[in-house]
């Protein structure tokens, strides 16, 4: 039983700190109100991805490879597989 505890402790910690340093998705709307207090600092996209979940994970993964902390979908495109593109901002 202590075993199955610390596993999953171990397992939520990495999920928390996994996403608390992960670049965020913001809707161009929302980021439109604090655009202010970030600076682009570049673009980022994915490409043949089967799940709208897997297409976020992997431009907020290169967003965080950039220094990113927020990202803005630019496009996007399902014809068949998921391809989309965002511009990477980082709090000033």
């Amino acid at each position: 039983m202590k075993k199955i505890s610390v596993i999953l402790a171990v397992a939520l910690a990495s999920l928390i700190s996994s996403s608390a340093f992960s670049a965020q998705l913001m809707k161009k709307s929302e980021f439109e109100k604090v655009e202010s207090q970030y600076t682009k600092i570049g673009t980022v996209s994915t490409s043949n991805k089967t799940s709208q979940s897997g297409a976020l994970e992997d431009l907020s993964k290169k967003a965080d490879k950039k220094g990113g902390d927020v990202i803005v979908l630019t496009s996007g495109n399902t014809n068949n597989k998921i391809h989309g593109n965002a511009d990477v901002y980082k709090k000033k």
